[in-house]
């Protein structure tokens, strides 16, 4: 028999209801008592609290498809679904879902494709080699912001730093890189919309037309550089993607990687302005700056769910979900779970399975910009500590302590805040390099 997954009448819907934006930890806690899948009353979402529930469908590529992981159950379908497997349907409409042309939306065979050519980009070996320009840019943003002693995180420093650290590893050319700075603006959908993969669509097609010259232009001519490697770039079989193919790439990167790293940065930044014994203790012990960056993911990470489409009639640890249920996956109850982590609303730097979150999703889709944005957080948060001997949150834009007020990302899909404006008293390393000219 069949047991069937816990229902409720609640008055909140998480996709359409503002207020959870700012503070949404109560309600994912609340999820916790309604077992570990529930189809919520609003949408039908089927939702996945439970741990082994969560990893069975992160890895069950044949029943749950992702064509509708970046709005989840919004907008609705552009089908009725029909039957108990409706792969067909996915197949044929998938180009009318949002954002149908980004990689965390992709099924196989085309997803493992994809990312094997995104990967690339991300060996241990790729990033050591652009560490140093990584951190040389950091030290030209912060000489920037210590010259005025404040700044607005998100914009002065999480979105331009991210910016750009992709365009290095992508090797966009020198001349052009301050037009990338200027034109990649994130623009979150705001809540009860689809978000439209965390971009308006003018900067994507800004990039798809830069990266499809550029293609074009390396294969044609080989350079020899970054470009010029991706260009060449071949499947895992052998065989040659088209232009287009190695364009969604290029484009895929920014995409996921901007976004989510600026509003990362600004959390641990949020964290350590507001405790100042955790600014000495990293000051003190810069090593476990790795360490405090997980458990910001873990404790108040950017993503704040992750959809599938059931794509075959199955069930969900015993609980059966229809073809065409929108599953999501509640990352916050997962990664606040005090049976797998203890104290879990503590910042806790020698926690046990200290990378056992689910901040950057698991299995087939795991995100694959992960060992990027961890390098990116480390790095500006390094040089941030070593060059300042405080950082305090501005208490004009804030408010006093006790009294605080932030502005976060009206979106039901990241988790964000949209400014944060910091104070910033120079330390013994003030120095650095110029400002970015």
């Amino acid at each position: 028999m069949t047991s069937q997954a816990s229902t409720d009448q609640s008055p909140t819907d998480f996709f359409t209801d503002a207020s959870l934006c700012g503070d949404p930890y109560p309600y994912f806690e609340s999820l916790r008592s309604k077992g570990p899948v529930y189809f919520e009353p609003h949408h039908g979402v089927a939702v996945v609290t439970g741990h082994e529930e969560a990893i069975a469908v992160y890895n069950d590529a044949v029943n749950f498809s992702a064509c509708n992981a970046v709005g989840g159950p919004l907008p609705p379908l552009p089908f009725v679904p029909e039957g108990d497997d409706i792969s067909e349907q996915i197949a044929r409409y998938r180009d009318l879902l949002p954002s149908s042309d980004l990689l965390v939306t992709y099924d196989q065979p085309e997803h493992p494709q994809a990312r094997g050519l995104l990967m690339r980009l991300f060996s241990v070996r790729r990033l050591q080699e652009n560490e140093a320009y990584f951190t040389d840019l950091a030290d030209r943003m912060v000489t920037e912001v210590l010259t005025r002693g404040k700044a607005e995180v998100v914009s002065e420093l999480g979105n331009p730093f991210a910016t750009l650290v992709i365009a290095d590893l992508l090797g966009v050319p020198e001349e052009d890189r301050e037009t990338f700075r200027n034109k990649l603006t994130s623009v979150p959908a705001p809540i009860g919309e689809a978000s439209p993969g965390a971009y308006a669509q003018h900067p994507l097609v800004f990039l798809h037309k830069c990266f499809t010259a550029y293609i074009e232009e390396r294969r044609a001519t080989p350079r020899g550089d970054a470009l010029t490697h991706l260009a060449l770039a071949k499947y895992p079989d052998g065989s040659t993607p088209s232009v287009l193919e190695v364009v969604r790439v290029a484009t895929n990167l920014f995409a996921a990687g901007q976004e989510t790293t600026a509003r990362l940065l600004a959390t641990t930044l949020r964290m350590l302005a507001e405790q100042p014994s955790l600014q000495t203790k990293l000051r003190a012990a810069p090593n476990l700056i790795p360490e405090f960056i997980e458990e910001v993911l873990r404790l108040d990470g950017p993503i704040k769910a992750n959809f599938r489409l059931v794509r075959r009639t199955t069930k969900i640890g015993s609980v059966e979900v229809k073809a065409g249920t929108t599953v999501m996956i509640a990352i916050p109850t997962l990664n606040r779970d005090a049976e797998r982590f203890e104290r879990p609303e503590e910042i806790w730097m020698d926690r046990p399975r200290l990378r056992g979150h689910f901040a950057f999703g698991r299995a087939h889709h795991a995100c694959p910009g992960a060992p990027l944005a961890r390098v990116e957080t480390r790095v500006m948060l390094s040089r941030l500590l070593t060059r300042t001997s405080r950082f305090a949150l501005s208490e004009a834009h804030h408010g006093i302590e006790g009294n605080r007020r932030f502005d976060y990302a009206s979106t039901y899909l990241i988790r964000g805040l949209n400014t944060l404006h910091l104070e910033f008293t120079p330390g013994a390393e003030a120095g650095g390099s110029a400002a970015l000219t």
